[in-house]
Parts: structure tokens; C-alpha cells; sequence
């Protein structure tokens, strides 16, 4: 089995190219940084820097949303290959074909807005972190909560 499942946020904005033909098909390449769950001593590296490609449908998408620092979850495959370059040398390369993606953010959050995409104005407002890093409940949503 072969399969892929990665999140982590694009390294500049996709590209994409048409190919020739009757029926061109959109062809996206993108460069995914995926931070490291643990970092090795002496290794200053903490992300890894995923090459990845998508065709048609999601092509179109990246080439609508798919813009530098945007927060991707995405499911694929790896692909191994290889070509010669212009001076005879044979290039070896991995990348992850991609199936399927989604945004791992909502917009908000990104530009360092409200986490959950939307403020209702009839809500009050969370009161920032107590001391011991848990956030104050409001008042007045004691009948929203599933407990009292």
C-alpha cells in the first residue's frame, strides 16, 4: 500500500502549467514544509521540504488557493522517477502525487484573526488565558455548555 497523508504549509505559490494537447490538463507543483515531530541534536533543520503534484481538479484548485504559507492538509501517493539532466548526469526524484487536499486552517486564523473563522456579535468574547494557560469562559453562554 502507498499512501500519503501530510499537513503542513506551502513554501512559495504553487505553479501550474496546461498541457498540450486536445484535452490539457492542469498540472500543479508545490513544495510543502512539514514540520519534524522531534528534533535531533546538532540538526538545525526542523521541517522537511515535500515536492509535490496535482492534476486537473485539484490542479485548479492550488492554482486558485494555493498561495505561499497557506496551511494544506493533502492525501496521496509517493512516486519515484528519474531523468538525464543537460549534462548527461542521471537525476533521481521523489514526489508525492496528490489525491486529494484541504485547507488545515481557516483563513482567520491565518492572518491572526479568530481561531474559528467567525465572531457572532450577539456572543461575548472569550477573555484571553488565565494564569495556568486555560481560557476564561465567558459569561452569559452557561446554556450552551453540554455540562453545569
Amino acid at each position: 500500500m502507498n499512501r500519503v497523508i501530510l499537513m503542513g504549509r506551502l513554501t512559495r505559490d504553487a505553479e501550474i502549467r496546461y498541457s498540450q494537447g486536445e484535452n490539457s490538463t492542469a498540472i500543479a507543483r508545490f513544495t510543502l514544509a512539514v514540520d519534524r515531530r522531534f528534533r535531533r541534536d546538532n540538526e538545525d533543520q526542523s521541517a522537511d521540504f515535500i515536492s509535490c503534484v496535482a492534476f486537473n481538479k485539484t490542479a485548479e484548485f492550488m492554482e486558485r488557493f494555493g498561495r505561499k504559507g497557506t496551511k494544506f492538509a493533502l492525501e496521496g501517493r509517493i512516486q519515484t522517477g528519474s531523468y538525464t539532466n543537460k549534462d548527461g548526469q542521471r537525476v533521481y526524484t521523489t514526489d508525492v502525487v496528490v489525491d486529494n487536499v484541504e485547507f488545515a486552517e481557516s483563513k482567520n486564523s491565518s492572518e491572526g484573526g479568530n481561531r474559528g473563522g467567525y465572531a457572532p456579535a450577539d456572543r461575548p468574547s472569550p477573555s484571553g488565558a488565565a494564569g495556568d494557560g486555560f481560557m476564561n469562559i465567558p459569561d452569559g453562554i452557561d446554556e450552551e455548555l453540554p455540562f453545569n
